[in-house]
């Protein structure tokens, strides 16, 4: 079971191009969601949309979220801790650029490598 992968955007377009890039770098190896955009469509994040993603890519292995600005990460990081608690140790957020570093967690993730392997893979694109 590979880990998954979760985009967060501020843009519903941004969310989906990202992960459209991920759909044809490695297929379907890798579990994977979006949460673009406010709940009525616009630019924005919204944290039930974060939380609704990270159950879509739900994985065993883990779950780890890319986000493009500060608002993405905070409500990613209030979405984690409104999981149960057998889940939230297991999903993690990068410090990566959102499409290059969702690219390479789902390269990383597609070879079945751990969700921390996943994680410093991404962000070594900071290093």
């Amino acid at each position: 079971m590979n880990v998954g992968i979760v985009i967060v955007s501020h843009s519903p377009k941004v969310a989906e191009g990202a992960a459209d890039m991920v759909r044809q770098m490695v297929g379907d190896a890798v579990p994977l969601a979006v949460a673009g955009g406010d709940p009525d469509g616009g630019l924005g994040t919204d944290v039930a949309r974060i939380i609704a993603a990270i159950e879509a890519a739900w994985s065993d292995a883990g779950v780890a979220v890319l986000v493009d600005l500060g608002g993405a990460e905070t409500n990613s990081e209030m979405a984690i801790g409104l999981l149960d608690e057998t889940r939230r140790s297991r999903v993690v957020v990068c410090n990566a650029p959102l499409v290059e570093g969702a690219v390479i967690a789902a390269t990383e993730a597609s070879g079945g490598s751990s969700l921390l392997d996943v994680r410093r893979a991404a962000e070594e694109l900071y290093g």
